[in-house]
């Protein structure tokens, strides 16, 4: 089984949603992607979907996006992003798109990999709002809650991989309590997107204490999938 990832796919098929307008990087971006995809990807592999999937703002407006990505092969894993405003509940989630698996407060077996994860929120800073710092501590306690259910799980010669939807660190990728906990239930990769823009400095993969970290957002990647393993 090889595994992939990518996010950020701001699909909009239901809702007049175009993403070239943030600049050439999304032009035809999903169809970029599919190619990428189908060449690479069998249907007994794994893609990991780092949040943001769609503009939909329910259920009816998502479905066409996730329709779209369902056809597409292998297994696929989601945790949730900023802007999944669809997504209420993950057993309306998971009665709605069976064909995927959506990863929060638990984990999730590929085989030989445990897929944990959650959204996550941007890093605290002295210019924090308080509601951006309940949020984050927040899904600190839900990322540690799927931790715990990946520990439960765990066996000798699994490799655990933790999807996040924000960076589990600042611009300068200096440790946070995110890293911290990663690192305390032993984790060997991180995925992570949420960031975009051809002005933004970053770095595609940051090796920190034995975790490998993998950005995926598709505009930053190039539009193809990241292989991780």
């Amino acid at each position: 089984m090889k595994v992939f990832a990518i996010s950020d796919l701001h699909l909009s098929h239901a809702v007049e949603k175009p993403m070239d307008i943030f600049g050439d990087g999304w032009l035809n971006h999903f169809e970029r992607v599919c190619e990428d995809w189908r060449a690479r990807v069998s249907e007994d592999d794994l893609v990991l979907l780092g949040g943001d999937m769609s503009w939909g703002i329910n259920l009816e407006q998502a479905a066409p996006d996730y329709a779209a990505v369902a056809a597409l092969p292998g297994k696929k894993a989601v945790v949730k992003g900023n802007h999944d405003l669809y997504w209420t509940a993950v057993s309306r989630m998971r009665t709605a798109f069976p064909g995927f698996s959506f990863i929060q407060n638990d984990c999730v077996r590929f085989g030989e990999y445990l897929v944990a994860g959650s959204r996550g929120w941007s890093i605290p800073c002295e210019t924090s709002e308080a509601q951006d710092v309940k949020i984050y501590r927040r899904e600190l306690i839900r990322l540690e809650l799927s931790l715990t259910a990946m520990k439960k799980m765990r066996t000798e010669g699994d490799k655990v991989i933790a999807m996040l939807h924000f960076p589990p660190f600042d611009a300068k990728y200096n440790d946070s309590e995110v890293t911290a906990l990663l690192e305390r239930y032993d984790v060997d990769t991180v995925t992570y997107g949420h960031i975009h823009g051809k002005n933004v400095r970053v770095t595609p993969v940051v090796e920190k204490h034995g975790i490998s970290y993998h950005l995926t957002s598709c505009d930053l990647v190039g539009n193809t999938l990241v292989r991780i393993f």
